[in-house]
């Protein structure tokens, strides 16, 4: 007899939210195997494998219409697909390990005070120009001591310091999608916590951050489009949550 998983062993062994897959369920892209009497999803070998591909795909990538429409296909190949994507990934591991070296050697550059220029800013950003939002946040906050203060300690980090930084923010992130996911409201004092923890991280790392500033930067990450879908990468709907779950954390 074939051996199936829940919904939640499959996402803890892949990483991947239980609302992703209950997505990934909604539009027929990964479809579990069965359903119980209570209605809990079950996945088998062949669910399982297709979620595999999925994943290699969206590292790749691709958007979801896409890998619906590439493994729908009559003469789609999983062992042809898979050779593929290790092609690709290969390329792609070759472009991030060349990006780490220019994020080094731009580090490098700072501390000695050299500015890099547009070429070398696009091969560490790729199509993002951070200098397209340089006058944006002088505009926001140029003139506050938080503005001051924020650049002041950065310019101190090292490597290292980025790297606990990184960790420490992906941190709060999983704790905010984990309540989320669990259907845990905005509002209730465990989504409050996880927003004082992302408000003391911004303390800790760039400059104080009362829950007055807390309540605009989470507003922000509503009101703002681009920062919306940034922070809907990891899951949709985060950013909204973390925005209602800071407002009733400044309002407590």
């Amino acid at each position: 007899m074939e051996q199936t998983l829940t919904v939640g062993e499959i996402s803890r062994l892949a990483g991947v939210t239980i609302r992703a897959l209950h997505h990934y369920d909604a539009i027929g892209l990964v479809v579990p195997t069965e359903r119980t009497e209570a209605g809990y999803r079950l996945y088998g070998d062949r669910e399982v494998a297709r979620l595999q591909e999925v994943l290699f795909f969206r590292e790749l990538g691709f958007g979801l219409d896409e890998i619906k429409e590439i493994v729908e296909r009559p003469e789609y190949d999983r062992t042809s697909a898979l050779a593929r994507q290790r092609e690709l990934l290969e390329a792609k591991g070759e472009r991030l390990l060349r990006m780490i070296d220019a994020v080094d050697a731009a580090v490098d550059a700072e501390r000695r005070g050299i500015r890099m220029n547009k070429e070398e800013m696009l091969e560490v950003f790729g199509d993002f120009d951070p200098a397209e939002y340089v006058e944006e946040v002088r505009k926001r906050w140029g003139g506050t001591e938080a503005f001051a203060e924020s650049n002041r300690r950065v310019a101190r980090y090292t490597k290292q310091d980025w790297e606990r930084l990184g960790a420490e923010a992906a941190a709060i992130n999983e704790a905010f999608i984990a309540l989320m996911d669990g259907g845990t409201p905005a509002d209730s004092p465990e989504a409050m916590d996880a927003a004082e923890r992302h408000r003391a991280h911004i303390t800790k790392w760039f400059y104080e951050c009362s829950l007055e500033i807390h309540e605009g930067l989470g507003r922000m990450y509503v009101d703002d489009s681009r920062f919306t879908e940034n922070i809907d990468k990891a899951t949709p709907g985060l950013a909204r949550y973390m925005s209602e779950a800071i407002r009733a954390t400044a309002r407590r």
